[in-house]
């Protein structure tokens, strides 16, 4: 075909709300698919995305054109993986047809972010925008607020900030602490503005349907994840009680910022490098069940330990130099040797870990380039003449 017409679900209404499966490929499968959606929710607007793409495509094949239209979904969970679900649909549809060029509609800005997605694949000739008018009754306050909060999207920005500051102050009210509860709640909203800000909820989307997977797959990194997370916390609770005990004994003005920093980071550093190796150990071992090379993982690990080695040595100096060290390590002269061995150590594990990937990555090369080597066609067509 020359022409495809492509008509984007990014949130995948089609499959939540009218349990389709997409791609979603012809007329007749394309007008059913939309009056399912209708039934299932008349207001929303992916059907007319459809519908305007059935014109289109009636249109250009009133005028002879060899064209065919295709419907695409992502995931509910709108940003990373529904971008990669639909370009997966894509790439598998382009591997059995020969397409030239596309019409991309959609029903707003947010669909077309994928625009260059699938520009990367196929040339664009236009970007329609299927726009609904509604009536001036519907256009009302009352209106456009109820449907923007019944959105996922829209009221998870605005009522997870708002239930959790009233959630932080309820439980300050029952503790007799009033006084805590604005840090509290500065600190729990501040918290999950940069979790949106930083796009961290597409980061955990995206793993919550990985560990899925390994889970259903039955894989040891689900396990080690598990391990992993579990360890955190407990390094978490174990440095968070190193230093309030420093801060009740003396307070924050006595020690500073940073003093109460090093002993949290001094207390659980080897946790939180145990918990990550845990979780790479689990990749290494399910890639080496599955035959795979396993360089990548073991150099990870390493750039673990020399991480953790410089974090230990810095903090063991800085906890000296205030006297708030015990045992041999409360020496200055002492904790700055430990610091200057640990950087050592730690240059010396990175370099051997960059050394291992390197050779590892050139054998792996070399073992690729023999195959291709064997198996290209000019090889097989002396092989069978000998």
């Amino acid at each position: 075909m020359q022409t495809l017409i492509i008509c984007i679900d990014r949130d995948n209404d089609l499959g939540e709300k009218a349990n389709l499966e997409t791609p979603i490929i012809g007329r007749e499968a394309n007008i059913q698919a939309a009056v399912a959606l209708g039934i299932a929710d008349p207001e929303d607007s992916d059907t007319n995305t459809i519908f305007g793409g059935i014109r289109i495509l009636d249109e250009l094949r009133a005028k002879g054109a060899d064209v065919e239209i295709i419907s695409f979904a992502g995931d509910k969970n709108v940003g990373v993986i529904s971008d990669q679900k639909i370009a997966e649909q894509l790439e598998n549809f382009l591997q059995t047809n020969e397409v030239q060029r596309a019409i991309f509609v959609s029903d707003g800005a947010e669909d077309e972010t994928l625009v260059p997605i699938v520009q990367s694949r196929m040339k664009i000739d236009s970007v329609k925008r299927i726009v609904v008018m509604q009536s001036e009754n519907l256009e009302s306050t009352y209106y456009i607020l109820k449907h923007a909060f019944s959105n996922p999207k829209i009221s998870q920005t605005f009522f997870v900030p708002l239930g959790l500051a009233f959630l932080i102050y309820s439980i300050f009210l029952l503790a007799h602490y009033p006084e805590g509860a604005i840090v509290g709640i500065l600190a729990a909203v501040g918290l999950y503005m940069l979790y949106r800000g930083f796009g961290l909820d597409d980061i955990v989307a995206l793993e919550e349907e990985r560990l899925m997977d390994a889970f259903l797959e039955q894989k040891m990194v689900f396990i080690s994840y598990m391990a992993a997370i579990l360890t955190s916390l407990v390094a978490t609770s174990y440095g968070a009680m190193e230093v309030w005990k420093l801060y009740s004994r003396e307070g924050l003005w006595y020690h500073g910022t940073l003093t109460l920093i090093s002993v949290f980071a001094h207390a659980s550093v080897w946790w939180y490098a145990g918990a990550l190796i845990l979780a790479d150990l689990g990749k290494i071992f399910d890639l080496r069940m599955e035959g795979k090379p396993i360089y990548k993982n073991v150099s990870i690990s390493l750039f673990i330990i020399a991480t953790g080695l410089l974090f230990w040595g810095a903090t063991t100096y800085i906890l000296a130099t205030f006297s708030l060290s015990t045992g041999g390590t409360n020496n200055t002269s002492l904790a700055l040797q430990y610091f200057v061995y640990s950087t050592i150590i730690a240059v010396l594990i990175a370099l051997a870990a960059i050394k291992y990937s390197v050779s590892n990555k050139a054998d792996e090369n070399w073992k690729r380039k023999k195959r291709e080597k064997k198996n290209s066609p000019e090889i097989k067509e002396i092989s069978k003449e000998n």
